[in-house]
């Protein structure tokens, strides 16, 4: 995370801008100074995790109990001190760090590995030094937070950014982190949560200011050095050699310096003595070795410039103007008008051209005689061929326009250059966007229609505006009415098909194609998407762009934004981002904004081949949320306006449905309705396991069953002390598969508008790790139902209640659920991951008569439907 080595540098060699500091007296001193206002501090969650798991077991699935406690305590330190804690969770990964997010997963698959190899060896925890955050830790840690009352928020970009952001324009104590970015960014103060003592409230604070004056560069430097020297965007071996060209001739190098240390003061000094002689004058790429890294590391120092702020090693001289350094150099006769003219000399050709004033700027702009009507035009310097272009003076933007003469007319037409032919091509003003749009003339009225660019042909194609969308849309003429068709890209010919427009959707259709189906292109991938399909199999889905999120410009110095998005409809984007960013729901956002979602590593044993991997169990779930949220009510998909913004009486039962739908769950609905909470949500995730996973017995039923109504009489010390036996690998993989089927109840609990309380499947409600492995290692020895229960009868009655629900509804899906000693009687040898034997569908048994087989995916599963919301929208009684 950070910055490539300068964690460890701080730590060797600039221990001195670490201070100790005390949260107490700067918050009061932060109240004197501003009265009346409270201390904030903004806190970067993700770093966090770690601290604030404390629970010493971790290996179970989580001790959420515990830790549910642990942040209580955390949150309750600062209040009783007055300060206001504001917290961030990363909310996306930008595509820009995606090969970083990579490496790490990959990187913790490895320790994972390690961690299995170590409990099989030794039967045990291994110690904190392969510590391994339970799954769903930053998802359940949000809804804890918010639960306790806290301002609890999810970053739309980058969580850092965000973070960084917030402390600056809201004046904020300080950072609370781990991520050496903290350092590099112009913000607040930076806080250690590694060196946090919660008891008296004191922790290290890094001075950025300090950084800078040991290194003998300024604060606008720290981006450079930080892209430099590599970080998450900038990989680290990109500028290797540079670093060591650096080193060669650094000549301060002191023999107890590491060669991290040394590396860092030599890129610092060459910033320092080197580039800055020439800041302002030249371009970065003429002094670094960018090559084709470029653009990718002039985002990569953007990305720490925040809202307002700039940077001086950005080269800021306007492109395709005549400097005038030497504004008027002399005065020359005009012979036209037998006037004085102020002159300056064009760079390129050393000649005088004549200047005149421009009334926005009050500077000099260079100008042309027009021959037509002999009156002085404005002009710039056109960059491929270094010579002078007339403009005109576009009224909205009040900047200078090239134009060429219309042969036809004979007066001047606003021009732009096609960037593939390196030609001016002739542009009107777009009445909605008040910006140029290329244009044609049209063989029959002899009139200027505006044109896009077929990116197959990289030819201009005439266009229409589109009067839902406001858009331009390609056409073609069509010869029976001699008028324009709007037309779409056939992607099996590559060619444009004429479209009709859908009088139910008001979008266009292919009208030649075998599917009526819309059609539209990601402005990323250049790929054909269909609507309603699944991201995630590589199928089509819809793209269209969301009008509330603007590209920043890179000389604003703020991050790039995602201007696409997988759903067009405006309202339900909103209440989407809203619901996102106040973290109330859970990747529904990521899904409508950018059709991606991240899960991160889970504590499974690649090696043991009889339970399936947590991402194939939950897939087929997932897709259908893809279809719900993507679907636009096609296909039978409830309709997300009528899920989410309906506020009639039976609303909640057609939540529920869509919600039991997720889960191909249809059938059970009035055995599900009759189960209490928190266990309704509990056994809706065994039932749906249990059918879709062979390879789970009656032991695995009863082991979760039991310890979900004994964790309800349980305190936390009571969890917190209990001991077992031994760990179990098996036991182990089955408490993180069960607790990734909460989030995945969190995430469509989300997308059809929480038809069930968030708090439900919250997993200090519903499951502990330790005590589920307890009741694991019980079942397996034979213990009987009232020992699991520990001999609680109104437990026991719970307990036969919430297994035959299970049960039952296992039964309609021709799934019988029996012990292990049973099965190894009939079935020998069968326990274990046999090849096809461990899945469900090896049976003879399919659910779909066609579709993917789960063997391809991971063993252990049932065959997903395709067709699920259309096979039950009738029995269901959706309305749409």
């Amino acid at each position: 995370m950070g910055v490539r080595g300068l964690q460890g540098f701080v730590g060797s060699t600039c221990p001195h801008i670490c201070t100790v500091v005390n949260f107490k007296e700067l918050a009061e001193r932060h109240r004197n100074k501003h009265p009346g206002g409270t201390p904030t501090i903004v806190v970067d969650a993700m770093c966090c995790l770690r601290y604030w798991y404390t629970p010493e077991s971790w290996i179970c699935g989580g001790q959420w109990r515990e830790y549910f406690s642990a942040l209580r305590d955390f949150v309750k330190t600062f209040t009783a001190v007055g300060i206001k804690l504001v917290f961030f969770f990363d909310g996306t990964v930008e595509q820009g760090k995606r090969d970083e997010w990579v490496r790490r997963r990959l990187k913790n698959s490895r320790e994972i590995s390690r961690v299995f190899h170590y409990i099989k060896s030794h039967k045990e925890q291994p110690g904190r030094n392969m510590f391994f955050i339970p799954s769903g830790l930053a998802i359940f840690t949000r809804f804890a937070l918010k639960t306790l009352g806290q301002e609890t928020l999810c970053s739309l970009q980058e969580a850092d950014y965000e973070v960084a952001s917030y402390g600056l324009q809201n004046n904020c104590l300080g950072v609370l982190g781990e991520d050496t970015d903290y350092l590099i960014y112009d913000t607040c103060p930076y806080f250690s949560i590694g060196d946090l003592c919660l008891e008296s409230l004191s922790t290290v604070m890094l001075c950025r200011e300090k950084l800078c004056e040991s290194l003998n560069i300024s604060l606008a430097d720290l981006p450079l050095l930080a892209c430099l020297l590599g970080n998450d965007i900038i990989p680290e071996g990109m500028f290797e050699s540079f670093r060591y060209k650096c080193l060669s001739s650094y000549t301060s190098v002191k023999e107890n310096f590491d060669k991290k240390g040394n590396i860092i003061l030599a890129v610092a000094d060459h910033i320092s003595k080197v580039l800055r002689l020439h800041q302002g004058e030249k371009k970065l790429e003429e002094m670094l070795p960018l090559g084709p890294n470029k653009a990718l590391f002039y985002k990569g120092v953007a990305s720490y410039l925040l809202p307002g702020q700039i940077s001086p090693w950005f080269f800021q001289k306007p492109k395709g103007l005549i400097t005038l350094d030497k504004q008027v150099v002399s005065m020359n006769s005009d012979p036209e008008s037998e006037q004085e003219v102020p002159m300056c000399t064009d760079p390129e050709s050393k000649q005088g051209v004549p200047v005149c004033t421009d009334p926005e700027s009050k500077q000099g702009v260079p100008v042309c005689t027009d021959p037509e009507s002999k009156q002085g035009v404005l002009m710039c310097t056109d960059p491929e061929s270094k010579q002078g272009v007339p403009v005109c003076m576009d009224p909205e933007c009040k900047q200078g326009v090239l134009v060429c003469t219309d042969p036809e007319s004979k007066q001047g037409v606003p021009v732009c250059t096609d960037p593939e032919s390196k030609q001016g091509v002739p542009i009107c003003i777009d009445q909605e966007s008040k910006q140029g749009v290329p244009m044609c003339t049209d063989p029959e009225s002899k009139q200027g229609v505006p044109m896009c660019t077929d990116p197959e042909s990289k030819q201009g194609v005439p266009m229409c505006t589109d009067p839902e969308s406001k858009q331009g849309v390609p056409m073609c003429i069509d010869p029976e009415s001699k008028q324009g068709v709007p037309i779409c890209i056939d992607p099996e010919t590559k060619q444009g098909v004429p479209m009709c427009i859908d009088p139910e959707s008001k979008q266009g259709v292919h009208s030649k194609s075998k599917q009526e189906v819309p059609m539209c292109t990601h402005t990323e991938i250049k790929q054909k998407l269909r609507l309603g399909a699944d991201p995630e199999f590589e199928l089509e889905a819809p793209m269209c762009t969301d009008p509330a999120v603007k590209q920043q410009d890179l000389m604003n110095m703020e991050p790039e934004v995602k201007q696409v998005t997988m759903v067009s409809d405006p309202e339900i984007l909103k209440v989407a981002r809203a619901q996102h960013v106040q973290a109330e729901s859970y990747l529904v956002y990521n899904i409508m904004s950018s059709g991606e979602i991240e899960c991160s590593n889970t504590l499974e044993d690649a090696l043991d081949q009889a339970l399936p991997s947590q991402a194939f169990v939950y897939r087929p779930v997932r897709q259908r949320v893809y279809s719900l949220l993507l679907g636009d009510g096609r296909g039978g998909t409830p309709n997300l306006k009528s899920l989410w913004l309906n506020q009639e009486p039976g609303i909640q039962g057609r939540r529920l449905d869509a919600l039991l739908g997720c889960f191909d769950l249809s059938s059970s609905r009035e055995e599900l309705q009759a189960v209490e909470n928190p266990f309704k949500a509990l056994c809706c995730l065994l039932i749906y396991l249990f059918v879709q996973v062979d390879t789970l017995c009656l032991e695995d039923l009863h082991a979760f069953i039991a310890q979900a109504l004994c964790l309800q009489g349980k305190s936390t010390v009571q969890l917190a002390d209990l001991q077992l036996d031994y760990i179990d690998p098996r036991a182990v993989q089955l408490g993180s598969l069960l607790v990734r089927g909460l989030t995945t109840l969190v995430l469509v609990n989300s997308a059809c508008g929480f038809p069930w309380r968030m708090s439900d499947f919250m997993p200090w409600n519903v499951f502990d790790g330790k005590l589920f492995h307890q009741k694991y290692l019980q079942a397996e020895k034979g213990y009987t139902v009232e020992a699991l229960v520990e001999q609680n009868r109104s437990r026991l009655t719970k307990f036969h209640t919430l297994k035959s629900v299970v049960c039952k509804a296992c039964v309609k899906e021709n799934r019988r659920i029996i012990s292990r000693q049973l099965w190894r009687s009939h079935q020998p040898g069968r326990w274990g991951r046999q090849g096809s034997g461990s899945h469900r569908t090896s049976s003879g048994y399919s659910r779909a008569g066609q579709g993917q087989h789960w063997r391809d995916q991971g063993p252990g599963n049932r065959q997903y439907e395709p067709d699920h919301w259309r096979r039950h929208s009738s029995s269901s009684g959706w309305s749409n």
